[in-house]
C-alpha cells in the first residue's frame, strides 16, 4: 500500500519532449494502433511515453540507483523493456493527464491518484517479454496538447514550441515490396517559402531524412532514395497545399493546411506512482472491459486488467533494496 509520500514527482523538461518526437518518428509506420485512434493521438502518446522513460533514467541516474540499460526498444519491433532494476525487467505503464481542471486537483490534493486505476491492457499481461519476477511500474505525466486548430493558435500566439508533422499513407510509409519510391517531387501552393523534412528509410531499411526548401508553385526534387516515405515535418504552418509525386507508386499525395497535425507536448510533471510484480498484478488486478470509465479516461478503448494505485507497492523501498541487491553482488 502507498501514500501521497510515496510519489516520485519529477519536473518537466523539453529534452524529454525532443527525445519522444525523435523515437515516435522513426517508429511510426510500426507501432501497433492499440487505441484504434488518429495517428496524431498515437504520436502523441508515443511522444508522451517515451519522456516518462527518459525521466526515469534521469531520476535513476541522479540517485545513484544501480540498473542496467538493456537496449533501447529497436522502432521496428514490439514494445518490450529495455531497463533493468535489482535483476529485474520493468515495464513503466504511463498515463497521459490533459485536461486543466484534473491537473489542478491533482496539484491540489495528490490523494486522489491513490483511487485511480493502474491499468494494464489485457493483450500484453501474458506477454512472454516479461517474468512474473518482473515490474509494472506506473506513472503519471500532467500536460497539455494542441490537438485542434484553436488551440495551435494559441501556442504560436506564446511563442511555445511545435513540432508539425504530416503522417504518409501505408503504401508510401511501409510498402510491401522494398523498393525505390522514385525521385520524389515535391510543390507548395503556400505564398510564402516552406521548409519540408522528408523522413523515411534507405534501402537497407536505415533511417534517411532530407530537408528541402519549396518555393510557392516552384517543383523540387528530393536527392535522397527513399524507399518508404513515413512522414513530412514542417517547423511553420503552410497556408497552402503541398504535395509530393512518387514515380514508382504513381501517385501525389497533397497534405492540406489543416491536416498538419502538433505532436509536441507541453509537459508540467511527471508522477512515479508505484510498481508491483506482474505474478502478483495478475493474481489481484480486476478483468475491466473496453469503454470503462476510469479516472485517466472517459472510457478506455481496449479491455484492461485494473487494480487502485493505492494498492500499489512504494518505489523508494524497492530501490533501498535494489542498492542493497547490487552492493551485495558486488562483495
Amino acid at each position: 500500500m502507498i501514500t501521497p509520500a510515496d510519489f516520485i514527482t519529477i519536473p518537466y523538461t523539453p529534452d524529454m519532449t525532443q527525445g519522444g518526437i525523435a523515437y515516435a518518428c522513426k517508429s511510426l509506420p510500426y507501432t501497433y494502433n492499440r487505441m484504434g485512434t488518429s495517428p496524431f493521438k498515437r504520436l502523441r502518446r508515443i511522444v508522451a511515453g517515451v519522456a516518462v522513460e527518459l525521466a526515469f533514467r534521469r531520476y535513476l541516474t541522479q540517485e545513484n540507483i544501480p540498473h542496467d540499460n538493456l537496449g533501447a526498444t529497436p522502432f521496428t519491433d514490439p514494445d518490450r523493456y529495455d531497463i533493468s532494476i535489482g535483476g529485474r525487467r520493468c515495464d513503466i505503464k504511463s498515463f497521459l493527464l490533459i485536461h486543466k481542471d484534473q491537473i489542478r486537483k491533482i496539484r491540489e490534493n495528490p490523494k486522489q491518484l491513490l483511487d485511480a486505476q493502474a491499468l494494464v491492457p489485457a493483450d500484453q499481461i501474458s506477454s512472454s517479454h516479461l517474468g512474473d519476477d518482473d515490474l509494472y511500474i506506473f506513472a503519471f505525466f500532467t500536460a497539455l496538447l494542441t490537438p485542434n486548430r484553436r488551440t495551435l493558435e494559441k501556442a504560436l500566439q506564446a511563442n511555445q514550441p511545435i513540432y508539425l508533422i504530416c503522417p504518409l499513407p501505408k503504401e508510401w510509409a511501409h510498402p510491401q515490396k522494398w523498393a525505390p519510391l522514385g525521385t520524389l517531387a515535391l510543390k507548395s501552393d503556400a505564398s510564402r517559402v516552406i521548409k519540408i523534412e522528408l523522413g523515411g528509410q534507405d534501402s537497407e531499411h536505415k533511417m534517411l531524412s532530407e530537408q528541402v526548401i519549396l518555393k510557392p508553385g516552384k517543383r523540387t526534387t528530393a536527392k535522397q532514395k527513399f524507399h518508404a516515405l513515413h512522414f513530412l515535418h514542417t517547423p511553420d504552418i503552410p497556408d497552402g497545399p503541398v504535395g509530393v509525386h512518387s514515380p514508382a507508386l504513381k501517385e501525389t499525395h497533397i497534405v492540406d493546411p489543416l491536416e498538419w497535425g502538433n505532436i509536441w507536448i507541453y509537459g508540467m510533471e511527471i508522477i512515479f506512482a508505484g510498481y508491483m510484480t506482474r505474478g502478483e498484478f495478475r493474481r489481484k488486478a480486476r478483468h475491466l472491459p473496453a469503454g470503462s470509465r476510469v479516472f485517466q479516461y472517459p472510457r478506455t478503448s481496449t479491455p484492461n486488467l485494473a487494480l487502485p494505485i493505492g494498492k500499489l507497492n512504494p518505489l523508494k523501498s524497492f530501490f533501498s533494496q535494489a542498492k542493497a541487491w547490487s552492493k551485495g553482488n558486488t562483495n
